[in-house]
């Protein structure tokens, strides 16, 4: 974007304190908030909110012009005419001019605190892959080395006889292998409503590249299935490569441009060329059979000699267990760089591939708005090729168990398959490589973080010789371990004082350690509550606005509210899916729609929720990230009804009753 008042001056994009990214000009200095922003710098968002409303009643025409929409900006004066912003009547930004900003953070009712903290750059540095016949062969190796260990130990005491263990492993390889995708099929076609189609269905780009990947790569046609659903997906599963089944989402093909959805297609075929299916199943047996073990050695009854053992090998099993499930997720993440280079080398242009990623995993794609006549015969035009585009119009390259694989940042809603704002794209990043989070986050994932698979991609592009997607060359402005270690507390406090004070009470007998254990529980979990659920007020933000927010976190809310339109439900397709995917001019976001009891959600789901898909709607909630950004929802408005999630307050009220309990104890009983 340039400067609203230089005119011809890129801005540039700086983090703040609260780690929030917003645009400056490195010559006037001023500053340029997209929708909402002011609000996450204000003590007091709902009182400023109130000036900004009373100001935008008497609204004075400027001469400046917001050079992103060429709509031209009206001047607000606030508290009393102590100061003059431009205000943005379309996008709802805000521009400052130098020493507004000073001006506005002096004025007492505002209480604003917008700290500064320019951004230095740093070396990019180069990653290479490994065989993954190495990666694979030494991971199961490990695996199986682990398996092997606890089996051997169960014999030498005598614990299982040699042939139970083997068969053990035998059975469980065996029918892993065998009945899961047949479990699958029979699955997608009762709860998501697949649908099995011809190749002459698909798209001709599509279906002539499909046939020569797998032409050169000696395969059989993968089966292509669809789930009607808005919501971007897609994902492979089989017994080898030559009777796989890749299964896509409807509703997202105007995201792609042809090169993209191709990218995307040889993601999945990458998969079943490298064997991926067997090979996770093949790890994915040590953890079940490790599993298996624990549950067995502490249900069984005593017997023989060496059976005070048997729970000590338990906690053993249990314990190398664990380390096997990292092991996998590892090994899972691994896959995943070798589908994206496999589709960055079968298609020549990695790029594709990165793009693809960043418009379905981070959501760049808003709503299309008609503005002009041409737009508005293109949208036509698109219409009448509907029918031709039904059976596929979305992939997506994700886990089919990862439901909230969407997250946003700005995209030109005006741009069907348009190009990517690659600062903005740094911005949506930076959490990913710079929040303690999202690493805590990936080790629990069998996914990479897109920002990781973006630069991966980019290199891959710089060895074929051509130009990357991206450099991220910018440092870490401060650690956020501060951030990261209180979110910690807020999350553990409560488990760890009630542990403590049990621990306390049954060592020494004293009931006194018990009530101040129980009482310090109960304000540490109310605390926690009002810290996780932020109340106060929920300024209007779009969705590319949130997603630049670095200092957010699954405990660390941002209270918002986003109008769009809901394009699908939360898990594509699922028939009893509670959640949605809203979309507004900015881009997609996962909505977590959640009651006090399951059943509540389920029957929602199953009853009510495709009542939504279509519908424009309000959204008032908390947006989250972990790691995956999501707005957890708090209502939802659709002009004629509103629908609420009733959690935060039955968490609220159980706290307060807890810490009413707690007292009574502590004084009076």
């Amino acid at each position: 974007m340039k400067c609203i008042s230089c005119k011809t001056i890129e801005l540039d994009q700086v983090i703040t304190e609260n780690g929030v990214l917003i645009d400056i000009c490195p010559k006037c200095g001023g500053i340029w908030l997209d929708k909402g922003e002011i609000y996450l710098f204000s003590k007091e968002p709902k009182g400023l909110r109130e000036e900004i409303e009373k100001a935008l009643k008497n609204p004075k025409q400027s001469n400046r012009v917001n050079p992103t929409t060429n709509t031209n900006l009206v001047e607000l004066t606030l508290y009393n005419g102590s100061l003059v912003i431009d205000f943005c009547p379309k996008t709802s930004g805000i521009w400052l001019d130098k020493g507004e900003l000073e001006r506005l953070s002096s004025v007492e009712e505002s209480q604003l605190r917008l700290m500064l903290d320019k951004i230095e750059q740093k070396s990019f540095t180069k990653i290479t892959l490994p065989s993954l016949g190495i990666v694979g062969g030494t991971t199961l190796f490990l695996l199986y080395g682990l398996l092997t260990l606890v089996l051997i130990t169960l014999v030498n005491f005598k614990v299982f006889e040699a042939g139970y263990a083997l068969l053990i492993g035998l059975i469980f390889a065996f029918l892993q292998f065998i009945l899961s995708p047949y479990i699958m099929d029979i699955a997608l076609k009762l709860f998501f409503k697949v649908s099995w189609v011809s190749y002459e269905n698909l798209p001709p780009h599509l279906k002539e590249f499909i046939e020569k990947v797998c032409s050169r790569n000696n395969m059989k046609l993968p089966r292509i299935g669809i789930i009607p659903d808005g919501s971007p997906n897609a994902f492979t599963y089989g017994h080898h490569p030559n009777n796989a089944r890749i299964v896509i989402t409807s509703g997202i093909m105007g995201l792609l441009s042809p090169e993209e959805l191709q990218g995307v297609v040889a993601h999945e075929i990458g998969h079943a060329k490298h064997w991926d299916m067997l090979l996770m199943t093949i790890a994915y047996v040590v953890p079940l059979i490790l599993y298996y073990i624990y549950q067995t050695l502490i249900r069984t009854k005593s017997r023989g000699k060496d059976s005070q053992y048997r729970y000590i090998i338990a906690i053993g099993a249990y314990i190398i267990y664990i380390i096997s499930e990292y092991i996998v997720l590892w090994l899972s993440r691994i896959r995943e760089y070798y589908a994206d280079r496999f589709s960055g080398l079968e298609t020549k242009n990695p790029s594709s591939i990165a793009s693809a990623l960043v418009k379905i995993g981070y959501g760049l794609a808003g709503r299309k708005t008609s503005t002009s006549k041409e737009e508005s015969l293109k949208e036509d035009e698109q219409e009448a090729r509907k029918p031709q585009l039904e059976v596929i119009k979305a992939l997506g390259i994700f886990d089919a168990t990862s439901a909230r694989a969407f997250a946003v940042s700005s995209f030109n809603p005006n741009m069907m398959g348009g190009e990517v704002n690659k600062e903005d794209l740094k911005g949506v990043m930076r959490w990913d490589l710079w929040n303690p989070w999202a690493t805590y986050y990936e080790l629990h994932s069998t996914h990479p973080l897109i920002a990781k698979r973006i630069l991966a991609l980019s290199r891959l592009s710089e060895t074929l010789g051509k130009t990357p997607y991206i450099t991220f060359d910018e440092r870490r402005p401060e650690s956020y371990w501060d951030e990261f270690f209180f979110d910690v507390c807020f999350a553990l406090a409560p488990i760890f004082i009630i542990i403590t004070s049990i621990i306390l009470f049954i060592v020494s007998r004293n009931i006194f350690y018990f009530k101040v254990g129980f009482l310090f529980f109960s304000i540490t979990y109310l605390m926690k509550i009002l810290f996780t659920y932020k109340f106060n007020y929920f300024p209007e933000m779009n969705i590319s606005s949130l997603l630049k927010i670095v200092k957010v976190s699954g405990i660390r809310p941002i209270p918002c509210k986003v109008k769009g339109k809901i394009i699908g439900k939360g898990i594509s397709g699922l028939i009893w899916s509670e959640d949605f995917i809203l979309q507004d001019n900015t881009g997609i976001i996962f909505l977590d729609y959640r009651q006090p009891l399951a059943i509540w959600d389920f029957l929602f789901g199953l009853l009510r929720a495709g009542k939504y898909i279509g519908s424009d709607v309000t959204i008032t909630g908390w947006y989250r990230r972990s790691p995956v950004p999501y707005i957890e929802i708090k209502s939802i408005d659709t002009g004629e009804k509103v629908s609420n999630c009733y959690t935060f307050y039955v968490k609220l009220v159980f706290s307060i009753i807890l810490t009413i309990i707690s007292l009574l104890v502590m004084f009076v009983v």
